[in-house]
């Protein structure tokens, strides 16, 4: 009895001195570096010198540590919209963080598209939906507005998910796109005008510009709902 009380009490000071938020950090820090296969318990046990046991003590298993970690970067950019700032401009910075979350940890849209009704999405959604409120949409409009942006951002998520999956880790961007311009451009001009017409533009675009652009374009046709 005495050997089982101690190692209990072992167990328990091993699991307060091991926190979750410790256990997410390390996490982040293996996508980052490495990606999603990357991500093991074993990896993780390693990295933080310490037993299996005190990581599941915190985590069941490696898909609820990606919910964690997800909700940990989506939190970050909910947070960094300042309190007070006007409806418009801060859909625009909810939408701004989500581009660049999942511009710098891919993985992050990988977990968004593949789970559109986790709790890291919910936070945006409802980040989008309470500033629509204050903008002074209709309630009758509200949910196709929320819906119209959270989907925008999500279609984000989803190519970069694709291109995680597609693309090697070091691909260079720009040298990727003008070989994907060149294949545009020789295309016959006569079936795909416009894409011919746009080739050109491919290589140098700015995707954050390019996005917060279509972010307009649904603020736009929002105020004029309102």
């Amino acid at each position: 009895m005495v050997l089982m009380a101690a190692k209990t009490q072992r167990t328990e000071r091993r699991a307060d001195a091991l926190s979750k938020e410790r256990i997410v950090e390390a996490a982040i820090e293996i996508l980052d570096a490495h990606g999603e296969s990357a991500l093991t318990f074993r990896a993780l046990t390693a990295r933080l010198a310490t037993g299996a046991g005190a990581i599941y003590w915190h985590v069941a298993n490696k898909n609820d540590l990606l919910a964690a970690t997800t909700d940990d970067i989506i939190a970050r950019v909910m947070t960094d919209v300042v309190s007070g700032t006007e409806p418009r401009e801060a859909i625009r910075a909810i939408a701004l963080g989500a581009f660049d979350a999942i511009d710098a940890h891919p993985w992050v849209g990988a977990r968004l598209s593949r789970e559109p009704w986790q709790s890291a999405v919910l936070q945006i959604f409802e980040s989008f939906g309470g500033q629509l409120q204050a903008l002074g949409v209709p309630e009758r409009a509200q949910f196709d507005c929320a819906s119209a942006l959270l989907n925008y951002v999500l279609g984000l998520a989803g190519q970069y998910a694709a291109a995680t999956r597609l693309l090697a880790r070091d691909t260079d961007r720009s040298a990727f796109l003008a070989t994907v311009a060149a294949r545009w451009a020789q295309l016959d001009p006569t079936e795909y005008p416009f894409v011919h017409q746009v080739a050109a533009q491919l290589p140098g675009h700015d995707d954050r510009e390019q996005f917060l652009a279509g972010i307009d374009l649904i603020l736009a046709g929002i105020t004029a709902v309102r």
